[in-house]
């Protein structure tokens, strides 16, 4: 019998639910066993089920394959089989909301990709190199829901991933105003090329409600845990522009800063090399070792090149340097559906079973 903690996928036919199976595979600590989806695809093989859908690069792992597909909405029957989920279901925002708190309420901790938590103030919001403090809200949560074990954790928005750690580098030199334009690969609609011909060759400048999540989840993230709530920062002050571009996976930022104390290149470049967090003290196994990368050569960071810099979880900085309207400037890239989704739950989930939120039931 395995000693890894089992672990249900909700929404596991999806282009998400599809990067954490990928990246679960081997995992030392976490075993899928368990795969949900929709009523139409309940009842077939994860196989059959997926068909010619599979979107990854690597093969479709042979454990999964047979795994018969749960009903995702049969919450008890999924959750008696598994010690936490991850949910990347695809539903409405209050269907959502529902179906995570009612998977809770089983005692089945919820480790979520989707956004309709984001904003409820017990639940925490965690990129867990910048704020894994904030999981301490998890007891006021358990509380509400009258749960000893079962809760919500989520990881912010994919399109923040470029320049919110990289801002958190600096914060002693307390940025407080930021202007970025982010260039969005089309995975982050959970398309490829293949479904989404009219963007080949094609940008298109409106990604429904990503600027205001660009804008105001750094916010909550850089916030404090007050009286059994996520009180959100009020600074630095961010204004988005977001941007579809024809790249597969990948999102580009193009960050402008302005500081209250006046760093030097050297000193800004020194504090994203050195920056860390829990995830690299603790060793977790999906953390990159070297968690933000600066490049010096003038045509980087670019997709092709850097996208997978530390297996898709690490950030690529470049083209720092003095501007002549804000103070510096810079250009970041991460992967949107490793570090920016699946990958950025995965190393939530890590935190939460290092720090011993999530255990076996």
């Amino acid at each position: 019998m395995s000693s890894k903690l089992r672990v249900g996928i909700l929404g596991a036919t999806g282009m998400v639910g599809q990067r954490f199976i990928s990246l679960l595979e081997n995992h030392p600590w976490f075993e899928v066993v368990t795969v949900a989806a929709s009523p139409r695809s309940a009842g077939k093989t994860y196989e059959e089920a997926v068909g010619g859908r599979w979107k990854m690069d690597t093969p479709m792992p042979e454990a999964v394959k047979k795994l018969v597909v749960m009903n995702v909405n049969e919450v008890e029957k999924v959750a008696s089989t598994v010690d936490f989920v991850f949910s990347a279901v695809d539903m409405s925002k209050e269907e959502i909301k529902a179906i995570e708190e009612e998977y809770a309420k089983t005692e089945t901790p919820v480790v979520s990709n989707n956004s309709a938590h984001r904003w409820t103030p017990d639940v925490p919001m965690v990129v867990p190199e910048i704020n894994p403090e904030h999981f301490e809200v998890i007891e006021s949560q358990k509380k509400r829901l009258g749960t000893t074990r079962g809760f919500i954790a989520v990881k912010p928005n994919c399109s923040i991933q470029s320049y919110a750690p990289v801002l958190t580098a600096w914060k002693e030199f307390e940025p407080y105003e930021v202007v970025a334009t982010t260039y969005q690969a089309i995975s982050g609609a959970g398309k490829t090329f293949k479904d989404w011909p009219e963007m080949v060759e094609n940008i298109i400048p409106y990604i429904g409600g990503e600027e205001e999540k660009s804008e105001q989840e750094p916010l909550r993230i850089w916030g404090k845990v007050e009286n059994g709530q996520i009180v959100k920062a009020t600074e630095p002050v961010i204004t988005c522009q977001c941007i579809r571009v024809p790249v597969l996976n990948g999102h580009t930022a193009a960050v402008f800063v302005k500081f209250r104390k006046n760093p030097t290149k050297e000193q800004l470049i020194e504090k994203l090399v050195n920056f860390k967090g829990f995830p690299q003290e603790a060793e977790l196994p999906s953390a990159p070792k070297q968690f933000i990368q600066y490049l010096e050569e003038d045509n980087r960071p670019q997709v092709k090149l850097d996208v997978n810099f530390e297996n898709g979880m690490g950030i690529s900085v470049g083209r720092l340097r003095e501007d002549t309207v804000y103070d510096w400037k810079f250009v970041g890239l991460s992967h949107n559906t490793v570090r920016g989704a699946a990958g950025g739950a995965v190393l939530c989930a890590e935190t939460l079973k290092a720090k011993g939120y999530i255990q076996a039931k």
